[in-house]
């Protein structure tokens, strides 16, 4: 067999053996073949010059810079463990800085506005399972009836790298559940070949009831809301980080806000000593 041949495809099945998700697996392969459109080389030709050029690009956020270039990190340390190059193009290159974050929440209020203009069953629930038990925008797409324990009111996802958890659905998650099937995708694909909605149709769903609302946010920052209301509401960050499926409590950080008053409440605690 040519271990020149197809070069992505042999890098998606190493990836597949590693067991890493397929939205992973996909991403990653829609970087490289982004790269190489940019760059107009092939899959064993890419340059350093081609790399930082490409991740370079003024309109990227410092977040995809720093995405891409490890994805591309990725794909190099590969291609040498494989034989297929001698060099690693991506040791000559700098390392794009991941900036931090701030989180950016909606507020309550727009929340509750949304719910009301949303004109859709379905829709709604979509608002709720971001809102209610902080799922990311796939993790909605894919959301099965059983996953949901409606006794329990517990929701298992398997979310990032294929990780199991589970989280406590809220109040306006249960009080909705009978509408949905019990065995079977909630959102189910127009589409007869695919099971389920893509993360898109779900972006597009939510993104368009905000517009209607008047809201200029992103659906992802429903699950900045979740996030900042549990901590705002005095729960623990540890459990925080546990029901945001966090691995550490630097990415939850980056999802929450702490308002001054906590900070005032924080210094209020302080007992500075008089001077002896």
């Amino acid at each position: 067999m040519n271990i020149n041949h197809d070069p992505l495809h042999s890098w998606r099945l190493w990836q597949e053996a590693q067991s890493l998700s397929e939205r992973t697996i996909s991403e990653r392969a829609s970087v490289i073949r982004n790269l190489l459109d940019f760059a107009g080389a092939e899959a064993l030709t890419i340059t350093p010059d081609d790399i930082i050029g490409f991740t370079g690009q003024a309109h990227l956020s410092s977040s995809s810079k720093a995405t891409y270039h490890a994805t591309i990190r990725a794909y190099c340390l590969w291609l040498v463990k494989t034989g297929r190059r001698e060099d690693n193009p991506a040791l000559l290159t700098p390392t794009p800085k991941r900036v931090r974050g701030a989180a950016r929440p909606i507020s309550t209020n727009q929340l509750g506005v949304m719910l009301e203009v949303a004109n859709r069953r379905r829709t709604r629930m979509m608002i709720l399972l971001a809102a209610g038990a902080g799922l990311r925008i796939h993790e909605v797409a894919k959301f099965h009836g059983q996953d949901l324990d409606r006794v329990s009111g517990i929701i298992t996802v398997t979310g990032k790298g294929g990780s199991t958890a589970m989280i406590p659905a809220d109040e306006s998650i249960m009080a909705e559940q009978h509408l949905f099937p019990v065995d079977d995708y909630w959102f189910p694909s127009y589409n007869r070949d695919q099971p389920h909605v893509h993360r898109t149709a779900v972006y597009q769903a939510i993104a368009g009831t905000m517009k209607r609302a008047g809201i200029s946010a992103t659906p992802h920052q429903i699950r900045h809301w979740y996030g900042t209301t549990l901590l705002d509401e005095g729960v623990d960050v540890r459990i925080v980080q546990e029901m945001m499926r966090h691995k550490t409590l630097a990415t939850t950080q980056l999802y929450t806000r702490v308002h001054m008053r906590q900070m005032m409440a924080g210094s209020r605690r302080l007992r500075v000593p008089a001077a002896a």
